[in-house]
């Protein structure tokens, strides 16, 4: 479990040492140096700046200095602690270009563009959807916890693209943050995985922290380890080696659809944190790997995309719901994709013809 930017309880006279990370470690995780650990848990931290901060004393272990060496063992504490204070929480306001598909007075719905992180956090403090909220719109809401965060109730990854819901008060932020929590709120995202995916289904499981690389997550059977979380999909169209597939949320967990169908062996196409940007399926020719290099050129990360969202609005308490077709590059994807199925098909390979790659648009953007 990690914490980032905590205050230290320290007196500020006496001293000017903050709290950056506290980390409590797995009950699962072997003995490994320190330096090794904290690389793998915080991200941008090089190994010369942990051991830098462990020869100054400011690497502390169930409240003891330790150097880089240390081997840390289930249940440690560990401290960071720097000669500077944790960034502030501020938002700055930012004159970015964002989508909004609509507004009125209580909610405002952004259609996100892949490469814009939707909030401020390490290394990434201006240039995000919410410095653009804070420029286009004054006194958003905050949740409780979350100051930097004004009007979010909830978000999507950096480089997934599509719907996100703000509130524009608190009395909507309440509301929206309840269905939320209820999970009421009705998410689709589409998606193109690796494999051959043959019929509908559900993927459940617990999914928390990966204990290999704190920057992704992982999936679980034992519940102390991670959250429940349950995702449905629909096949819309099978390539052979990849599947465009409907997704529908019924909780919403950091990163739940990238790490759900990694763990059924079926990751996203070009998503470089979950093995989807390698060749995973196919045949071993030239040709067909020259066409999957152009297509991650294509689509550079995840092929993931925010398509539908459905919520009680917190005015009228009636059912609304909205969609935003696939970007361009996500829809020139699947035009690749059925092309070279066709070109296959054309040239005598019937083993391309698995009797499901129709051709109908209306899949994509209806």
């Amino acid at each position: 479990m990690i914490e980032d930017d905590e205050w230290a309880t320290n007196d500020a006279e006496e001293s000017e040492l903050y709290e950056h990370f506290r980390i409590v470690v797995d009950k699962g995780q072997s003995l490994l140096r320190i330096d090794k650990f904290l690389i793998n848990r915080l991200e941008n931290t090089s190994r010369n700046r942990i051991q830098n901060a462990a020869e100054t004393g400011t690497i502390l272990v169930n409240g003891k200095d330790v150097k880089s060496s240390y081997r840390v063992k289930p249940g440690d504490i560990i401290s960071l602690v720097l000669a500077h204070p944790p960034r502030d929480t501020e938002v700055y306001p930012e004159d970015l270009p964002i989508n909004i598909i609509h507004e009125d007075d209580d909610v405002i719905i952004v259609n996100k563009a892949a490469g814009m992180v939707v909030h401020p956090g390490y290394n990434n403090y201006t240039g995000t959807l919410v410095n653009a909220l804070a420029f286009h719109f004054q006194h958003l809401p905050d949740m409780p916890g979350n100051v930097a965060r004004p009007g979010l109730v909830h978000r999507i990854d950096k480089d997934t693209t599509g719907l996100l819901l703000i509130s524009k008060h608190e009395t909507a932020m309440t509301l929206l943050a309840k269905q939320f929590f209820d999970h009421t709120v009705e998410r689709q995202y589409y998606a193109l995985v690796w494999g051959d995916l043959e019929e509908d289904g559900k993927i459940t499981g617990y999914i928390g922290r990966s204990v290999r690389d704190r920057k992704i997550m992982d999936m679980f059977t034992d519940p102390e380890k991670g959250k429940w979380s349950v995702t449905h999909y629909k096949v819309l169209r099978r390539f052979q080696y990849v599947t465009l597939i409907a997704c529908t949320l019924e909780t919403g967990r950091t990163h739940q659809i990238r790490a759900h169908f990694k763990s059924i062996a079926h990751p996203l196409f070009g998503d470089p944190s979950y093995g989807g940007d390698k060749i995973i399926k196919g045949p071993v020719f030239s040709n067909y790997r020259s066409f999957v290099e152009n297509c991650f050129k294509l689509m550079p990360s995840q092929a993931l995309h925010a398509r539908t969202l459905g919520f009680i609005h917190p005015r009228t308490r009636n059912k609304v719901s909205f969609e935003s077709d696939v970007p361009e590059n996500f829809r020139l994807l699947i035009e690749k994709w059925d092309g070279y199925m066709k070109n296959l098909i054309d040239t005598g390979d019937t083993s391309a013809d698995n009797g499901n790659a129709t051709t109908d648009s209306s899949l994509i953007n209806d």
